[in-house]
Formats: structure tokens, sequence, C-alpha cells
């Protein structure tokens, strides 16, 4: 089995290979059997990935611990669940996920779209199965999951595996990981069609037009990616937060800030003409940031509780992202005559003007993630001394950018294209500025002193009724027309233009995220030794240690402390957290348990023994609001799925002029 599972590796590395010389043979020399044969050569190399990868993952689910990479990632007592999460589990497992995913997006783009673009699909295939060669290489030559155990004593010292890393032992590990793979390995599609419009010279924004669904769709993975893992961090590793500005963290982030920013900026493109060169550069940042991404987490570039191992692989990315962003580079200067801009910007109070300077800001934003994360890296090459930035530096850069580009979200709407009147800005501010300066005063009479939680609260008021006002508008529109229920008249207008008000839905996402992070400001932690039957009060909470609890299983040790929880002298419930020891790796983990509610949560940790082994240590946070970002993320997910289904065709005019008494400028968001 090892061997037919490495012999489909090395074949589906020699079909991408080939698909790639042929398609460009094909290509420069006009010959369509190539073209034709590279095509094929897509369809086949996934097959052979698929292959190898039903293998690895029978070998796993059959416990067949002959194979190394089944031996060190899970062992005959995992569950089901998280014997298949073994699969991404590890360096080369996760390599192998990789490239199933880039073939399965390369034959499914290519097939989709070799009649609509003749002229292009087999560039497009050259940047597919190019990139697709280059991470199957790796998994034939530096990180093979096939390799074997073949006699000797370590054969017997890992009879039934060594097991999954505990912090993986989760369900949101089984999820997490494919979601940021499906969003990482997604943005080669539009990079490859914006790649290709370059070397074909097509006319137009038919690349971008082509390409909407695939960005939104791999833009939608990754936000999913990235809130799982917050999710993630937030009920496993203990520590009460949700983001940490992880080096791991933030490469996953980055090639999400940069696509933000194309997905709005598209619009400038589509709409004026203008932004061509951005557009092509912001595409291709967000691709070889995800490339960027996965070699910090495998190429042992950082360390981080997300990464890898160290590795040796490092220094292939570093060749690819060089000769990538060589030729890519070289393309835009070669091109520069056919994306000039076909407008100019008329003024600086337009949409124009807010599409740039969203662009800008959350560049600048991009740029100080980047920095922070490559800074220490940077300097102990230089200098040899380690040098750490940490959530304090994130925070003060990052705080003010955050709420400055929340402000633009709601300024977004209020604005015409080319420019806009002093009447009609004071007309369109006026409510949502009374709004955020009402939540201001209340909160400040309520004694809130917080200055950024101040202001994002405001903030906060005044994007939602922007986004309320637009729905109310529009609805009062098809209401009075068909005389139908406010609630029908909303839902109407959005099938009418679902991508303007999906992403309204997307803007008021935001908005509860924000209100989840300005909890953040007031959060409280304590932590104390106790014995069974102490108690401790953290702010209005009493928490009283009734008992530990001790069990075993086959994969795991645990220790259960049952803490009573009361608020002003009345009981609410008992949590349950755990301490666990997995045998199979030898390793201690915390299993959290939390009240969840809309105000507040109760979070607390079973964070292990006292010095002497006598006692428990129990770590309690009060989380303010922190779930305003798991319901801001279900919003996120829905905006996108709106925006992502085609309008109601033939009315779409009432939409588009869903304010008539604002005839000088179209009521529109960021998602038209």
């Amino acid at each position: 089995m090892e061997n037919l599972g490495y012999l489909a590796v090395l074949l589906a590395f020699l079909l991408s290979v080939y698909a790639t010389v042929a398609a460009l043979g094909g290509k420069l020399r006009r010959n369509p059997f190539l073209e034709v044969s590279a095509q094929r050569a897509v369809l086949a190399a996934w097959l052979m990935t698929t292959t190898a990868s039903a293998i690895l993952l029978h070998a796993i689910l059959t416990d067949n611990f002959s194979f190394n990479y089944v031996a060190s990632r899970s062992n005959a007592d995992l569950d089901l669940l998280y014997k298949v999460a073994a699969w991404w589990g590890g360096q080369e497992g996760s390599l192998l996920f990789w490239s199933w995913i880039a073939a399965t997006y390369s034959f499914v783009a290519v097939y989709t779209g070799r009649s609509r673009h003749r002229n292009m699909i087999s560039y497009v295939v050259v940047t597919m199965a190019g990139t697709q060669a280059f991470f199957l290489g790796l998994v034939a030559f530096e990180a093979n999951p096939f390799q074997v155990i073949m006699s000797g004593p370590q054969v017997t010292s890992v009879p039934d595996g060594s097991g999954l890393n505990p912090l993986l032992q989760h369900p949101m590990m089984a999820i997490h990981p494919p979601m940021l793979y499906l969003g990482y390995v997604g943005f080669t599609v539009p990079f490859a069609f914006a790649l290709a419009s370059l070397i074909t010279r097509q006319p137009g924004e038919r690349w971008i037009h082509t390409t909407r669904v695939w960005t939104m769709v791999t833009w939608l993975f990754q936000s999913i990616g990235i809130l799982l893992g917050a999710r993630w961090a937030y009920v496993v590793l203990g520590w009460g937060g949700y983001w940490g500005w992880d080096p791991v963290e933030n490469a996953s982030l980055l090639p999400w800030i940069t696509g933000t920013a194309f997905l709005h900026s598209v619009m400038m493109q589509e709409k004026k003409g203008m932004m061509k060169v951005w557009n092509i550069v912001l595409i291709s940042a967000t691709f070889f940031l995800c490339i960027f991404g996965t070699m910090m987490t495998r190429g042992g570039l950082v360390s981080s509780v997300h990464a890898f191992a160290q590795s040796e692989i490092g220094i292939y990315f570093v060749w690819f992202l060089a000769g990538g962003i060589g030729i890519t580079a070289y393309m835009i200067i070669s091109r520069k005559e056919y994306l000039r801009s076909e407008a100019e910007l008329d003024s600086v109070i337009s949409r124009e003007s807010g599409f740039l300077f969203n662009n800008v800001v959350l560049l600048a934003s991009c740029f100080a993630v980047l920095w922070g994360t490559l800074f220490p890296v940077i300097t102990e090459y230089a200098t040899g001394d380690k040098i750490t930035v940490g959530a304090p530096f994130f925070n003060k850069v990052n705080v003010p950018i955050g709420l400055f580009l929340l402000f633009l979200t709601g300024v977004g709407p209020l604005v015409a294209w080319r420019r806009t009147s002093t009447e009609s800005l004071r007309r369109n501010f006026q409510w949502p500025a009374l709004a955020a300066a009402v939540c201001a005063a209340a909160l400040f009479a309520g004694g809130m002193r917080h200055f950024y939680a101040l202001v994002c609260f405001s903030l906060c008021a005044f994007v939602a009724t922007t986004v309320l006002m637009e729905y109310y508008r529009g609805g009062r529109v098809i209401q009075r027309k068909q005389a139908s229920s406010l609630a029908a008249a909303v839902v109407e207008l959005t099938r009418r233009n679902t991508r303007r008000y999906g992403g309204y839905l997307v803007h008021m996402a935001i908005v509860l995220m924000f209100i989840g992070f300005a909890g953040a400001a007031f959060n409280v932690v304590h932590q104390e030794e106790m014995a069974v039957g102490d108690s401790i009060a953290v702010g209005p909470f009493d928490f009283k240690l009734q008992n530990v609890s001790e069990m075993d299983n086959p994969n795991y040790f645990r220790a259960v402390a049952a803490v009573d929880v009361s608020k002003n002298g009345k009981f609410l419930e008992t949590l349950m957290p755990e301490r666990r020891f997995y045998h199979a790796s030898n390793q201690p983990t915390s299993r959290v348990d939390v009240r969840h509610r809309l105000l507040e949560d109760v979070y607390v940790v079973y964070a292990g023994q006292s010095n002497d082994g006598a006692n428990p240590v129990i770590q309690v946070y009060l989380n303010p609001l922190v779930n305003w970002i798991w319901i801001g993320a279900l919003v996120l997910v829905l905006g996108t799925l709106v925006a992502l289904v085609p309008s109601k065709t033939g009315r779409r005019r009432i939409g588009r002029a869903s304010a008539p008494q604002l005839k000088e400028e179209p009521v529109a968001a960021s998602g038209d």
C-alpha cells in the first residue's frame, strides 16, 4: 500500500509538471493538441492525488502503524473524527491535504472555464498546475507520508501509535484546518485568471467577472477558518482569549486583509475602470501571502502552538515566492499601458475616495501585522538575539486602524459616486451621527471611561444605523408599490440586489464582532489554589469548589473539578473544567467549561495542581460581550452566502434607487 501511495504522489507530480509545460508549449506553439492534453493531465493529476490521499486516510482509519506518519499522528483509541483530523495533523499529511485541495480546485476551475475562456485557459493551467507541482514535489521528495517503519525497537515502542496532539483533539480542529486550507488554496484561482488576463491582454474586466464568485467563496472559507481558529483558541487553549497575535494567526490574517481590500477595490474597476494595476497587485499579494502563511506554518520560520516541527523545506518556499513574485512583477510592468485607468478621481468626498481610503487603511494594517511578525525573525538572523513582539504592539497599532475601518464601513453607503453635495452629506449623516452621539453620551453617563471602547461602541451605533437606514429606505419603496409588509419588502429588496444587501449584512456582522472586541477592555481574571469547599469572589460572582473526581479511559486520564457558580447569592449552575493527561503522547491539557451569555461569559479553567500537589489551581475569567463575536461570525457567513446568490432579474431598478428622494446619489453599499 505504501508503494502504491508514493507512486500515486509521484505520478501526480509528473502529471502536474507535464500539464504546466504542455499548456505553455501548446500556447506558444499554437498547438491545440498540447493544450487539450494539458487539461486532461490536470484531471489525471487530480485522480492520482485523490488516490494517494485515499490510501493515507485508509491507513489512518485502519490503524496501519507500519506507516511512520500514522504511528506518529494517530493511535487505536482515537475517536473516528480525530483519526480523520490526523490526515492534516502533521507536516507530511497536511502537505498532501494541501495538494489534494489544489488538485481539486485546478480540476474544477479548468473544466468549468475552458469553454468560456479558450484564449487564456492554458495560462490558467500553467499557474495552477505549476503551484500544484511545487507542493506535490515537496510531498514526493521532502515530506513523504508513505514512509514505513521497517523493523527494530521503534516498532514495538509505539505499537498503538503516539496519538494526535491533544490540543487538536477537539471537534473544532476537524473543521478549522480544512476551511483555512480551502481559503489559502482557493486564492490560486483568481490569481491564475488575473495573471492569464495580463499575458493575453484580455479586454475590460472579464477576468474579474469570471473570478468574483471564486474570490468570494475562498474569502468566505478563509473567514470561517480564522473565526473557527479563534473559537478553538478560546475553548481549548484555556487562556481566556481568542486572539493572541501568534505568528501563525497573523499569517492567516494577512491574505484575508488583502483579499478584503481586493473585494472592495474591484468595484472601482467594474464601475469606473479605475485601479486596474492596484487590483492585480492586490490579488497577487493575496496569493503570495497565502504561500507565505503556509511557509510560516511548515518551514520552521517561527515558533508557534499552531506550527509544525522545525523543517528544512522553508528554503523551497523562499525560492518559489521569489520566482513567482518576480514573474508577476515583470508581467505587471510590461502590461502597464494595458492597465491604464479609464477615469480619474473627481472628488475627495465620494464613494471612490471611500474605497481608496479603505484600501490604504487595510494595507497599512497588513504591513503592521507583517512587520510585527517578521521583525523577531529578521533581528534574530541579523544579530543572533531573540526579540519578542507581543500583543501590546499589535493592539497599539491595529486598534486605531480597526476603528477607522469601522468608520469607513458606515461612511461608504452615505456618499455618492463621483462627488457628494454638502446638503446630501448633511441629510445622510444626521441620523447615524445622532445615533453615535446618543450612544457615546449614554455610555459615558453610565460610567464608561475606556476611550477606545467608548469610540468603538459609538462607531458600531453609527454603522448599524447606516445599514438599517439602507434596508428601511429600500424596503419602504417596495412596500408602497406592492402593498406588502415591511419585512416582506426587505426580503424582496435583498433578492433584487443580493450582492449589495449581502454586503450590508457582512457590514452588520463586522459591527457585531466589534461589539465583542470592545468587551475585551473590561475582562477580569483571577487565579487561586482551592481546596474542596473553598470559595472565591470575582466581581459579582462566587465560585465554590464542590469536589474533584477522577476517571480513566484508553485515550486519557482526566480529573474534573465541580465548581458551583452563584451571582449575588443566587446559584446559577455547576461548571466542570477538566485536567487531562493523554497516555499515548504523555501530554497534559486543560479543558475549560464556560457559561455563555450575551452580556458575558463565565470561563473556568482547571489550570493544574499546587506546588505540593495537594489542591487544584482554578482560574476564573469574566469576559463581557465575547459571544457577539460568534454571533457576528454567523451573520458574516449568512451575508456572504446571500451575496453569492444571483440577483432576481428584471426588476432591479427599484433596488438601485431605493430612496427616490436622494436622486443625486444611488443608495449602495461597498457590497454593490
